[in-house]
């Protein structure tokens, strides 16, 4: 229920009259809104400096660029001489800071054509977005940042093709659930040796728990600095640490990133105003409102998505020229509780069924179904967070659910796949993360009758890191296969995702690294599959005639060499933290 609705249910029982909160009186309780300091009706520090003295290179955090349209691209970067400050200022003061840009579509910056300044101010965390426009549609840009006497690292991006223009292929890459303690980074430094045109990323992009809180199987290889995160300065300090990850910089730097958010970047498992424990309805906004404005302030965002107090919009729609249409969906801020006391394994009930519970708000249904209705793309993506198919966890003669994954909200799930059959949309597929895992599912026109027609497919990524090394298999992977025939694949290895698109093809690459304990994984392609235009079945097939079991063997022994080489002291890499 939003913040003007009438009342809503903690998981404490705690019953609170949210309508009488009141938006205004919210605002002014958590202090001035991002919005407002970004469109120039709230405080702003007097004075800019133009050239400033820093206490240490202040492009410590990188570059990063998103959410890509044909003219043109944000540009992103935060000053932070000293990233890790606890009072969250990255060690700059409290005046705003003058910023050069520049973008050429050259990499020595030869042919310059776009530049301009803007002022890093402290009330955004000393972060700068600029939206650059009058670019070339599908070219590659690079760009650049200025301030006093530093330059930024040379950032690369790139523009989408016209709208509705003849597209003939485009290749991408999504991913989710980087727990920092949990291992290090190195899928994103191989993502960023990909040849790609985006990366979506579908949330966990931090994690908000204090040290060792939440400890991988293997044990925590890295720590998180400072206690469970709650306030502004708190979360901009934990999105600068994992921000000086150099593996994750590099993958920016090569990419322009589409991103949205799961739960973790505010609290674990939160249902729009009612956090997971037992805070004050008053106090969890507070603390959402923090988290909105540091998660807009380290993401390459358009104004679009400034957060207005505990509000930030960030669904919204990306068109790959005639080829694919990507709707970004928030399954996090707008949904009803979970059904079932959230309790993971739980029989589907009459509320979980409940048609008119949802897990994305009534205005955000509206604008995907009706985009959906009116797309021409040939592939229609919706890029979100949460398992969308149906999975029975209950290996018995019962089924079991989980209440907060789309499961828990089916019938909504329900009104979206009979959309898809009865508006034909062209070829619908759903990219999802949160689970840690990778899987393939086709998604069923009736989830309970395994015979039913396919309307679309489902491919979900594993996580980046959380969960630590993780296994090709689980003990209970065979069951789980065995109960829900309508998922074709299951591997619980780290990594991400690559798909290739085309007028003809869907193609889909799970991409793995064995380990992330260690820095310097190699990664390999574990499973591929393809959907084929207006068939909506998935279909896995051979990657370069080498048999799976051959490519996890030699992947396996690879590995293994490698770890003792690293034991032994003789592995050349230096990937990982610059300390």
């Amino acid at each position: 229920m939003s913040i003007n609705g009438n009342w809503e249910k903690t998981r404490t029982g705690e019953v609170a009259r949210l309508g009488e909160i009141g938006r205004r009186r919210f605002i002014a309780l958590s202090g001035a809104s991002a919005a407002a300091l970004v469109f120039g009706a709230g405080p702003f520090a007097q004075g800019v400096e133009a050239r400033p003295r820093f206490s240490g290179y202040p492009f410590t955090l990188g570059v990063a660029s998103g959410d890509p349209q044909p003219d043109g691209a944000v540009i992103w970067t935060r000053l932070a001489p000293k990233p890790l400050a606890e009072d969250g200022r990255g060690g700059m003061g409290r005046r705003a800071v003058r910023v050069r840009w520049e973008v050429a579509s050259d990499e020595r910056f030869r042919r310059v054509v776009r530049k301009g300044e803007t002022g890093a101010r402290p009330e955004l965390g000393h972060s700068v977005h600029v939206e650059v426009g009058g670019l070339r549609p599908d070219r590659e840009y690079y760009y650049r940042f200025q301030a006093g006497t530093e330059t930024s690292p040379i950032g690369r991006t790139k523009t989408l093709p016209g709208p509705a223009s003849p597209t003939a292929e485009m290749t991408f890459a999504f991913a989710s659930c980087q727990q920092y303690e949990h291992g290090f980074f190195t899928a994103y430094r191989r993502m960023s040796e990909e040849d790609l045109d985006l990366v979506v990323h579908l949330g966990d992009y931090i994690y908000e728990y204090g040290p060792n809180e939440y400890r991988a199987p293997g044990g925590n290889v890295r720590l998180h600095k400072g206690p469970e995160i709650a306030t502004l300065n708190d979360y901009r300090v934990r999105h600068a640490q994992y921000r000086t990850d150099k593996d994750l910089q590099a993958a920016h730097r090569a990419f322009p990133f589409v991103v949205t958010w799961d739960d973790h970047e505010v609290e674990n498992n939160y249902a729009d105003e009612i956090p997971e424990e037992g805070n004050s309805p008053e106090a969890f906004l507070r603390r959402r409102a923090a988290a909105y404005q540091a998660y807009y302030e380290h993401m390459p965002l358009r104004r679009s998505s400034v957060p207005e107090g505990p509000n930030m919009r960030i669904y919204r729609r990306l068109t790959y020229g005639n080829l694919a249409e990507f709707n970004v969906l928030d399954t996090r801020q707008y949904r009803d509780d979970q059904p079932n006391g959230d309790d993971f394994n739980s029989a589907p009930s009459e509320e979980s069924r409940d048609p008119n519970r949802t897990i994305t708000g009534d205005a955000q249904e509206r604008w995907l179904l009706e985009g959906l209705a009116a797309s021409d793309a040939r592939w229609n993506v919706l890029a979100q967070q949460v398992f969308f198919s149906q999975v029975d966890f209950d290996f018995d003669e019962g089924v079991g659910i989980n209440p907060d994954a789309w499961d828990g909200y089916a019938g909504q799930r329900d009104r979206f796949v009979d959309h898809f059959r009865q508006r034909g949309v062209s070829n619908p597929i759903v990219l999802t993360g949160d689970v840690h895992a990778n899987w393939a599912s086709e998604i069923l026109d009736d989830f309970d009758n395994p015979d039913s027609s396919v309307v679309g497919a489902e491919f979900v990524a594993t996580s980046i890191t959380s969960g630590g090394d993780g296994s090709d298999a689980r003990s209970d992977t065979a069951e789980t296969l065995a109960e829900n025939p309508h998922i074709k694949f299951f591997n619980n290895q780290r990594g991400y995702v690559r798909c290739t698109l085309t007028p003809e093809t869907w193609r889909t690459d799970y991409r793995v690294v064995p380990f992330v304990s260690q820095p310097g994984s190699r990664v390999f392609t574990r499973a591929s599959f393809v959907v084929e235009d207006a068939n909506p079945g998935i279909r896995q097939v051979a990657d370069n005639g080498v048999p799976v079991a051959q490519r996890v063997a030699l992947a396996t022994e690879a590995d293994r060499i490698t770890l003792q080489k690293k034991a032994d002291g003789r592995s050349g890499y230096s990937g990982g933290l610059r300390k």
